[in-house]
């Protein structure tokens, strides 16, 4: 089994996780280390170079998906729009459309960057915030899609919505140190993170869907 992997912080705590699963379940599975951007991972799977990953809501209408996503409840920090000309982030899928639905202008700026750039000081609009003040629900902004394995993806999934996941210090110092950020930063950053589709955010995700 292959797995895709997002690069940004947000699925630290799935990555972690994962690994740890896999290690107990060597014989059945392997997993892809190549991490890559959204866009990239969306390709991956509709051509099946991998068997799951979190791909972008916006992209898993067709696909057969867990409730498993990347969430964020009001302001999430690493989806931003700046100041300027319009000017979509080739990294995002479902990012960019959100600004279109939000009919908002600006330059769309997502994942770790925009994360970095919040913390120096930066400012914009925090496209998760601006979609809970029209809707009043969390934002949708990926989702754990699979075409292969399904039983297993399943399985995998529940587990890691009953697992509450510690990250190592090695591994927070090690990921902070490469952004840039500090390790009290990424912990911060992470509890605006969640990952159990509750029926809030199914709500969410459909109506941005129907958009």
């Amino acid at each position: 089994m292959l797995f895709g992997s997002i690069s940004y912080l947000n699925l630290l705590p799935f990555q972690v996780f994962l690994k740890r699963y896999i290690s107990n379940n060597a014989a059945s599975m392997s997993y892809s280390h190549n991490r890559a951007v959204p866009s990239t991972i969306n390709k991956a799977l509709k051509r099946r170079a991998i068997h799951a990953a979190f791909i972008s809501s916006v992209e898993s209408r067709k696909c057969k998906c867990t409730d498993l996503g990347i969430i964020a409840h009001k302001k999430v920090y690493s989806v931003l729009l700046l100041e300027g000309k319009n000017q979509t982030d080739p990294a995002s899928a479902t990012s960019n459309q959100l600004a279109n639905i939000l009919n908002l202008q600006g330059k769309v700026l997502i994942g770790d960057a925009a994360l970095k750039y919040y913390l120096d000081g930066g400012e914009g609009l925090d496209l998760a915030e601006e979609w809970y003040s029209k809707t009043g629900l969390p934002f949708v902004f990926a989702r754990l899609c699979y075409n292969k394995h399904g039983k297993s993806i399943e399985k995998l999934a529940r587990t890691f919505a009953q697992t509450k996941v510690k990250i190592p210090q090695y591994i927070l110092k090690y990921e902070a140190k490469k952004r840039g950020i500090t390790p009290k930063q990424l912990i911060w950053y992470l509890e605006h993170i969640y990952y159990k589709l509750d029926w809030k955010a199914k709500r969410s995700l459909k109506k941005f869907l129907s958009a």
